[in-house]
């Protein structure tokens, strides 16, 4: 009966989904049709819901809001078009799919998947213009490199909902994420865009290739020092963690510096002073920057908020018992089954963060057992978000859009990079599992 349940709070999400019903709204509905299908009291529904809510945004506004401020702040300032520009001319039009994976890379740490995208499509088709090489070509390792920082690595909405959820350190996720993340985006990136080219998949479209706008540029080493601020803040507190004396105030200080609120607060403040205040710009400006970060996100957190309901609502209902079992009785590696659940719903319902969310509820029980590493099963989580997405996705569509592809263009290209992206993170998490 447990099975049907869940089963059908499933269905219903999907189905939801499929009217357009808003996440935010169809989660929060699904948590409570289930709730009661489970027996719960009303009143005992009431109290899972407002735990759902305070846990769920205690864990996480504050980071999702800070990484997205610090986002802005960068795009605004020209540090990301400094910091592309710089990795096209070191790296040169040889090596150019190497470069625009990197400049992915370091955009999509501190900025989300859909800010990086739109930045950086302009950058591609230029350089696909200047060096006569196929759009596609260019196009994959920049999304790869986008899509894998946004499954894997926090401060990003998915990790960090789930970092939440399992109850896990957000430093070893973030080190454990750059393990699996560099041959995830290098295998589904430069070496698969280059499978893409022999295949003479034309892409080139004859419109007019989106202009980049010109601005005064801010300092190379300023640029790529705030950008990857909180990184090296997190990075200063794992290593202060496994080597430092315990206790000692040293130690004290690199652990609540590399706590990721107090690095993202510290970033902020940083860029602030250097692109804002340095400059010469009114703070009211600096402030509608802030404003406008917070505000492009806000639908995101609510929808995040009824995720943890609904996750909230399957752990009070008492299906973790029932949930940590099951993997035993499929005989499956929990972090496997972790990945399949997501990857299921990922393929149903299309939204990578949805997916996460959802399977979060499923597949904590077997986290807060003991029984598998949070920090493993975050990135087992986050690796099946990305698994075989079509055309349920607005990923899907703002790739084949933006770059003027077929549908079968778009299954052979962006389709089968997701896919890869997750198969490759899936058994990174499986070979660092005999380890950790």
């Amino acid at each position: 009966m447990t099975f049907l349940i869940i089963f059908f709070a499933i269905a219903a999400q999907v189905f939801l989904t499929a009217k357009k019903v808003s996440p935010f709204l169809s989660l929060l509905v699904v948590a409570i049709l289930a709730g009661l299908c489970f027996g719960m009291s009303p009143a005992l529904l009431l109290k899972s819901i407002e735990k759902g809510v305070g846990s769920t945004l205690g864990g996480l506004v504050l980071i999702i809001c800070l990484g997205s401020i610090l986002g802005k702040i960068l795009e605004v300032s020209g540090a990301i078009d400094q910091i592309s520009a710089t990795l096209i001319k070191k790296v040169g039009l040889k090596n150019i799919q190497w470069a625009i994976m990197l400049t992915g890379l370091l955009i999509g740490i501190p900025l989300y998947y859909n800010a990086g995208f739109v930045i950086l499509v302009p950058l591609v088709f230029i350089l696909s213009r200047k060096s006569g090489l196929p759009l596609l070509y260019l196009a994959i390792p920049m999304a790869a490199s986008l899509s894998t920082t946004h499954c894997f690595l926090p401060p990003h909405p998915g990790p960090v909902v789930l970092i939440n959820a399992f109850k896990a350190n957000t430093g070893k996720v973030l080190l454990y994420g750059i393990l699996i993340a560099i041959p995830a985006v290098v295998i589904a990136g430069p070496l698969f865009g280059r499978f893409l080219l022999k295949m003479k998949i034309d892409t080139t479209s004859t419109d007019e290739a989106p202009s980049i706008p010109i601005k005064k540029l801010p300092n190379v080493v300023l640029s790529f020092m705030i950008a990857l601020l909180p990184v090296i803040l997190i990075t200063c507190s794992i290593l202060a963690d496994n080597f430092l004396t315990e206790g000692s105030i040293i130690k004290q200080f690199f652990l609540f510096i590399g706590d990721s609120t107090i690095a993202l607060l510290l970033s902020v403040l940083v860029a602030l002073y250097f692109f804002g205040i340095r400059e010469g710009i009114a703070m009211g400006e600096q402030m509608t920057w802030v404003t406008t970060a917070v505000t492009s996100i806000a639908m995101i957190i609510l929808i995040i908020t009824s995720g943890g309901v609904l996750k909230q609502v399957l752990q009070d209902s008492g299906t973790a018992t029932y949930i940590a079992s099951l993997s035993g009785k499929l005989n499956l590696s929990p972090l496997f089954f972790g990945w399949l659940v997501t990857a299921l719903l990922r393929v149903t319902i299309g939204s990578a963060t949805v997916s996460g969310i959802t399977a979060a509820g499923i597949v904590s029980p077997l986290v807060l057992s003991g029984v598998v590493s949070p920090e493993l099963m975050v990135l087992a989580v986050g690796s099946g978000s990305v698994f075989g997405s079509h055309i349920n996705d607005s990923g899907f569509w703002i790739f084949k859009e933006f770059f003027h592809l077929t549908l079968r263009q778009t299954f052979l290209s962006w389709s089968v990079m997701e896919t890869i992206i997750s198969l490759v993170g899936l058994a990174g998490v499986l070979i660092l599992s005999n380890f950790v």
